[in-house]
Parts: C-alpha cells; sequence; structure tokens
C-alpha cells in the first residue's frame, strides 16, 4: 500500500501540474522565512545565556521618583558593589562596570609604538568571577586587583604584540582625551562570543575610572555611572531581597529618593523597557512580533494547499467512491490524502533549505547577525518539527474533506455540483480561508506602512540641535596637550561652520547628577540632571537655540562659574525668570546665564530630560566640527592634514553625529526593512492561492463560459462574473483587518514618546493596494476564460 500511495502522489502531483508548483512555491516560501526567524529567534533567545552563573547574576536597577513619574535606569553609585558585597550576606560577587557604551569614546592603546582604538570598559577586581568570559592568561581573581593593570582581548593583543604568548607583565599606555596612564599586562580574555550582549576590547580596574584627573568627578553616593552585578547565593528569595534593598540608597543618602531592585542578567537584553517603574517590554516585543509574522506566513501557506486542494476534490470524487466501495476505510484514505502533504512538505523542506542557504548572507547583513545554518540535533529537530505542522494544517482539512464523501452519492448520476452540495460548509470553509489568509496580508502591510513613517518621521524630526554634516572625534595625544591652538586652525579651513569641543557625543545616554540645589526647592523632592561639560562654540556648532539669555563666551571672563540649562529642567525647578538667579551645583555657586531651547539627546522613545551644561574646556574628550553641506569631502581631507600635522603618529578616526542618532533606532530599522519582505511574500503567498482557485474556477465554468458568450455575453460582464466572487473575498478581508492593524499599530507607537498619527488615508491606501493586487491576479485568469473561443468549451456537449 505504501508504494500504491507513493504512485498515487506522483500520478496526483504530475496530473495537476499547476497546483502542484503552485503550492510547492508557496509552501517552500513560507517554510524559508519561518526557518529564517526561527534562526533569528533562536540566536535572539540565547543573548547573554551562556554564562556559568546565569541562574544566580542580577544587575542592580533603579527606580528614580520625581515629578514626572518613576525614571528606571541601570546606572548605580560607584560604591554600590563594594558596599553591597560587604554587608548583604545574599551576595556572593558583586561588580561595578562601566561599559564601553558609557565611554565619552574610543580608548587610544599604545605599544611597541602601535596606537590602536580600542573599545574598553572599567570593572573592580571580581568581573572574571561573575561572568564567563575564558582568560586564555592570568589569574581570574587578581587581573583586576591592580590599578594600574589591563587585560585585553585575545584579538587587540595580536594587534599590539602580534602575540598572545609572554604578553602579561608588559607595559602599555592608554589615553582618554588629554588623560593618559601607563598600565602593565595582567591578563588576556579569549574572543567575546558573539550572543554577549556587551562587546569589548579592553578591561581596566574601576580604581582607574574613580581617578579624578580622568572624568574630573568624585566618588559620591549622589553621583550614578557603572552598572552593578550581582551573583547571588543559591536559595535566595528575590522578591525578599528586594524588598530588603528597595531603602538601601536611603541609608547611604538620607534624601535619595532612589529605590533598589535586581532583575536577571538573562533578561538585561530582551526585557530593556520600564514604564513608570514597571517592566514594559523590549527587544522581545520584536522577538514575538516576527515569532508571529512566521507564523502568519505559514498559515497563509496552508490556507493555499488547503483551498486548493478542496477545490480539485471534484475531480477526485470517483477515486474516493470507487475505493470505498471496494472496503477502503476512512482512515485509509485519510493517511492516503495525508500523505500528500506530508510528502508536499517534505519536499517544500528541501527547497526552502536550499533558499535559506542562499539567502542567509543577506539576511546577516540586515539583521547584523552571524547567523549560519548548522545541521546539529537542535537545528534539525525544530525543522522537522516546523516542517510536520505544516503537514498536519495544510492537510487535516482536505484529508477529512475528502475521505468524508458517501461513495453511493459519488457513484450514482448527477452533476458534480449537486455531489459537491451535500458537503456542507465546503464553500463557506474556502471562503473563510481566503478571507483569513488575506486579513493576515492587510494586518502585516498596514504594520509595515506605519513602522516605515514612523522611522521616516523620527530620522526627520527637528531634534532641537544639529545634527547632519557635523563630524565628531576623540581629542588625543599633541591635540588633547594644545586643544584651543588646534581648534582655531580647524575654524580657518574652508568648509568648516564651526568646531569645538564636548565631554562625549551629545547623542545617547549622558552622565546625571542629584547634586543640585536652588532657592525654593523641595527638599523631599530629587531631580537628576543629565551634565554636559563643553568648550566655547559648542552651543553654536551645534546650532542650539537660546531661548532666554547667551551662550558661552569668551567676551565674559568669569563664565567657568555660571551655567545653562535647558527648558525641562527650567520647569522641573519651578524657576520663572531664571537668567541671573544662582544654583548651587555640588556646593558651589553658579548663575544662570541662559535657558536652551529643549533638545532630544536620547531616543525620541524618550521624554526630553532636564539638562545643564557647564564650561570647561580641560575637562571636555570630544572635539566636533560643523561642515558646509556638499562640501564635506574636501574639508575632511584638509581636515587630515591638520590633525597630522598637529598629532604625529596617530591617525583621525571620526564619526557623523547622524549616524550616532540613527544607531538608537536600528532595531525599527531592521524590523521595518524584514517587515516590508515578509509583508510582500504574505501577499505573494496569498495571491498564488487565488491565481490558483481562479483559474481552477474558470476551468469549472469552463461551459458555463461559452454558453454565456453563444447567447450574446460581452467580454467584460464574463470578467466582472468571475472576478465578482473573489474581489468579494478580499473585501471583506480589509475591512476585518484594518481595526485589528489600527490597534496593534496603536500600541506599538505608543513606546515613543514622540509619534505619527495613523490617519484614515494611510488605511486607505493599503486598502487599495491590496484591492488592485488581488483584481490583478484574478483578472488574469478571467480575462483569459472570457477570450476563450466557445466553440473549444462546447465541442464535446
Amino acid at each position: 500500500m505504501l508504494k500504491h500511495n507513493f504512485l498515487l502522489i506522483y500520478r496526483n502531483f504530475k496530473r495537476f501540474k499547476s497546483t502542484f508548483f503552485i503550492n510547492l512555491i508557496g509552501l517552500s516560501t513560507g517554510l524559508a522565512c519561518a526557518l529564517l526567524i526561527y534562526l533569528w529567534v533562536n540566536d535572539e533567545l540565547n543573548v547573554d545565556k551562556f554564562h556559568s552563573q546565569g541562574s544566580q547574576l542580577y544587575q542592580v536597577m533603579e527606580n528614580d521618583l520625581n515629578s514626572n513619574g518613576i525614571r528606571t535606569q541601570d546606572r548605580t553609585p560607584d560604591l554600590l558593589a563594594e558596599t553591597m558585597a560587604a554587608e548583604l550576606p545574599e551576595v556572593d560577587y558583586a561588580t561595578a562596570v562601566l561599559p564601553a557604551s558609557a565611554m565619552p569614546s574610543l580608548l587610544t592603546i599604545s605599544a611597541n609604538n602601535v596606537n590602536v582604538k580600542a573599545a574598553g570598559q572599567f570593572a573592580s577586581k571580581d568581573f572574571f568571577n561573575i561572568f564567563s568570559y575564558p582568560l586564555l592568561e592570568g589569574n581570574k581573581d587578581k587581573v583586576l586587583a591592580d590599578k594600574n593593570g589591563i587585560v585585553l582581548s585575545e584579538d587587540l593583543a595580536m594587534k599590539l604584540f602580534h602575540t598572545t604568548k609572554n604578553v602579561v607583565g608588559r607595559t602599555m599606555q592608554w589615553q582618554l582625551a588629554q588623560f593618559k596612564k601607563a598600565v602593565l599586562v595582567t591578563g588576556i580574555f579569549k574572543k567575546l562570543p558573539a550572543n554577549s550582549s556587551a562587546q569589548f576590547d579592553l578591561l581596566l580596574t574601576d580604581q582607574a575610572f574613580r581617578d579624578p584627573e580622568l572624568f574630573h568627578r568624585t566618588v559620591s553616593w549622589d553621583n550614578h555611572a557603572p552598572a552593578t552585578y550581582l551573583v547571588l547565593k543559591k536559595g535566595t528569595n528575590i522578591d525578599q531581597f528586594n524588598k530588603k534593598i528597595a531603602g538601601y540608597l536611603k541609608t547611604k543618602a538620607s534624601e535619595s529618593t532612589v529605590t533598589l531592585f535586581v532583575r536577571p542578567f538573562s533578561d538585561s537584553y530582551l526585557y530593556g523597557t520600564y514604564k513608570n517603574g514597571v517592566q514594559a517590554g523590549g527587544r522581545i516585543e520584536y522577538v514575538n512580533l516576527f515569532s508571529i509574522i512566521a507564523i502568519f506566513i505559514l498559515v497563509i501557506a496552508c490556507i493555499n494547499f488547503m483551498n486548493l486542494s478542496t477545490a480539485k476534490a471534484s475531480v477526485r470524487l470517483k477515486e474516493v467512491g470507487v475505493k470505498k466501495a471496494i472496503g477502503a476505510s476512512r482512515g485509509a484514505l485519510v493517511s492516503q490524502y495525508m500523505g500528500e502533504s506530508m510528502f508536499m512538505a517534505f519536499l517544500s523542506l528541501l527547497v526552502a533549505v536550499l533558499l535559506v542557504v542562499v539567502l542567509l548572507p543577506t539576511f546577516n547583513d540586515i539583521t547584523q547577525k552571524h547567523l549560519s545554518l548548522h545541521l546539529d540535533v537542535k537545528l534539525m529537530l525544530a525543522f522537522l518539527a516546523i516542517t510536520l505542522l505544516t503537514g498536519i494544517i495544510s492537510g487535516s482539512y482536505p484529508s477529512l474533506y475528502l475521505s468524508g464523501f458517501n461513495p453511493i452519492t459519488v457513484l450514482k448520476g448527477g452533476s458534480l455540483s449537486q455531489k459537491l452540495s451535500n458537503s456542507v460548509g465546503e464553500v463557506w470553509t474556502r471562503q473563510g480561508l481566503v478571507v483569513f489568509q488575506f486579513a493576515l496580508s492587510v494586518i502585516l502591510i498596514v504594520s509595515v506602512q506605519v513602522v516605515y513613517r514612523q522611522i521616516s518621521y523620527v530620522q526627520s524630526k527637528n531634534l532641537g540641535f544639529k545634527k547632519d554634516n557635523v563630524i565628531y572625534f576623540s581629542k588625543e595625544g599633541k591635540i588633547a596637550e594644545n586643544t584651543e591652538a588646534f581648534l582655531a586652525e580647524v575654524k580657518k579651513i574652508p568648509g568648516v561652520i564651526n568646531a569645538s569641543g564636548m565631554e562625549q557625543s551629545i547623542i545617547g545616554s549622558q552622565g546625571g547628577t542629584v547634586g543640585l540645589d536652588w532657592k525654593g526647592k523641595n527638599p523631599k523632592e530629587s531631580i537628576r540632571f543629565i551634565n554636559i561639560t563643553v568648550d566655547y562654540d559648542a552651543i553654536e556648532t551645534l546650532g542650539m537655540h537660546m531661548k532666554y539669555g547667551r551662550s558661552f563666551s569668551r567676551k565674559f571672563g568669569a563664565d567657568s562659574t555660571n551655567i545653562i540649562f535647558n527648558e525641562a529642567a527650567i520647569k522641573a525647578m519651578g524657576l520663572t525668570n531664571p537668567v541671573g538667579q544662582t544654583v548651587q551645583l555640588w556646593g558651589q555657586n553658579r548663575q544662570i546665564v541662559g535657558v536652551v531651547s529643549d533638545f532630544n539627546f536620547e531616543s525620541l522613545h524618550d521624554d526630553i530630560k532636564p539638562v545643564f551644561m557647564k564650561l570647561n574646556p580641560s575637562e571636555t574628550m570630544t572635539l566636533m566640527t560643523s561642515i558646509e553641506t556638499g562640501k564635506q569631502p574636501e574639508t575632511i581631507a584638509k581636515l587630515h592634514q591638520i590633525y597630522q600635522a598637529f598629532n604625529p603618529g596617530y591617525s583621525l578616526e571620526y564619526k557623523f553625529l547622524d549616524q550616532d542618532f540613527q544607531a538608537q533606532y536600528v532595531s525599527e530599522q531592521r524590523v521595518s526593512i524584514l517587515s516590508r519582505y515578509f509583508a510582500g511574500l504574505a501577499i505573494l503567498i496569498s495571491c498564488l492561492g487565488l491565481f490558483g482557485l481562479a483559474a481552477f474556477t474558470a476551468e469549472r465554468r469552463n461551459k458555463e463560459i461559452g454558453i454565456r458568450k453563444v447567447l450574446g455575453a460581452s467580454v467584460a460582464g464574463i470578467i466582472a462574473l468571475l472576478s465578482r466572487d473573489f474581489i468579494k473575498l478580499v473585501a471583506i478581508a480589509i475591512v476585518v483587518a484594518l481595526p485589528i492593524a489600527y490597534y496593534f499599530m496603536h500600541n506599538w507607537l505608543q513606546s515613543f514618546a514622540y509619534r505619527i498619527d495613523i490617519q484614515w488615508w494611510a488605511l486607505a491606501s493599503v486598502a487599495v493596494l491590496v484591492m488592485g493586487i488581488a483584481l490583478l491576479t484574478v483578472s488574469f485568469q478571467s480575462i483569459k476564460a472570457a477570450l476563450m473561443n466557445p466553440v473549444k468549451s462546447l465541442r464535446s456537449e
């Protein structure tokens, strides 16, 4: 029987070639999408899951209560890690880490007359006891114990010393702006795994970070910069531990309004978004989104199979009747037709795997991943499970439908339509499936459009400062010692609008402090201000607008003791007529000389935060230059020359400010690009099914069309007759899908503090697009049938 069933499968595929190829293309495309998404989702779910103490590894988070609600952040006081390790018996290990992402710029590492830029982190001594980053050289208990120690990645060691052997104990130098430090190599760590959320080239000690000459800051419970990680003892009740540490900072700084809690470190990558102190998603939303998209596309492909199989039932009725008449059970028939479905699914799997192999490099470019198709047991089982599920879903209804015919009804006289009419709900089921698959396609297309418009809005929104044609780079070497002379020469370059310096890039996370007091301040309220240190002309270089007062200027000799706020800060402080008033920053009086209009320095997911700017050219670590539009190449070439003249032995490595801005939305941009592809495939697969159904309907009504033409029916009338039913189904799908799509995309937009409105015309344009595509798909078969010679269709009568 197995051989017989395979023979029948072969004959049926050969007999119905168009149906076979439509099903093969649809299922293989759907499976390829599902497999690519599975690889991406699996990689996302495994980020940071490789640490051996992952079940006990937690990150300390802060909930900061202010006038705008609760702000959650991962920046903590410098002393928190060592204090918690000493005072809390639940803590086995604790480490403070200033991540590479929080650094003003890359560090310059020098050894053997070689200068290399590298991403560095600062960490306290138990870092390697907490995180599973294997050491090639060095003792994990000692590599970060010495203030003057440095731990290199194997790649960085190769660049500097061309070996990883006998490197420990060698002397080298690191530099950040004007700060230089000689250090000893204490260890070498292996290349970090691709699924590590932290990526860095070297580690320095937290004692080096606390050096007041580096970041010009004091170690205080009021200053929050590093992240704090803990390894808790096994059996620790996390709820009770969170209650215990909630008011921990109040015991160190009585005026603190910050409460602490811990979250699993492995959750930080996927669950990084908090709203008013409550976890509110993060990257997990995109994992869920693409998982749903994969299911949608597979379901659409399965619906095609079901619809075409049941539509072809009319030509297989006698086969079913004969088999039942000679004793075939319904179970045997179900097995046969389910076997056809399974065979098609696994044949589609082979084609899908080939598609994945071809498309994976492009998919990696879009997602910035390093996914590979290693056919290990887990991956093979996942692929087989997806395929098996696809075969079962796509084959279940057709097999039950075909095997359910009464043999007497099938074999006795009568038209095929009468026989089919005895199958209750067949037409309604098929039409419902068409509505369902097009509704899914409409939801995807609306989602793509909304994501695209939101990203376009974000990219074009006026941020309150100029981000285009502004480059920035680290000040180092001789330039760090003579910044003013260098900037004076840069300003003379044709094409340079202005040049200045800041502590770090204006875009992204900035340092914060609560150490600010003013007249009328509520003693029970703690407001965290973003602290931005600038040089002269920084506000002008960035094209910011002064709302009140003035910018920092060399015309006023005492500007280093003055301060400038943004509008959000003045509002939070409750000040009126702020210019000329005095505030106390870390106990020192500063006069407000200006208020700058609000500007977005963080992602547009977040509201504008209170900011103050203070003038201190010696503390700036980053230089920036604003360039005239259209003159970038020649201006940057001249800048290279001046840089080399001032800084022999160093290379100018710059970035455009708008690149940093775009990087804040890299997840959304990738989602937008991938969604466009997947939505296109969804509508393509849906139209393939519609194309097959239209072809079959035209074939089934061949003689009817011939008679209508003989009786005088026009070509246009026949096209309308054949198209009407299908277009009606697509219209129903659109009506059902648009409210659902609006609901989900409206909720997604709530994650942005600044967002578009979903306009009615945007939804209408999707409706017109989908209707147009469906009409073209159906019309092709309708026109073909309408133009056929009626003599040919009626010849057999």
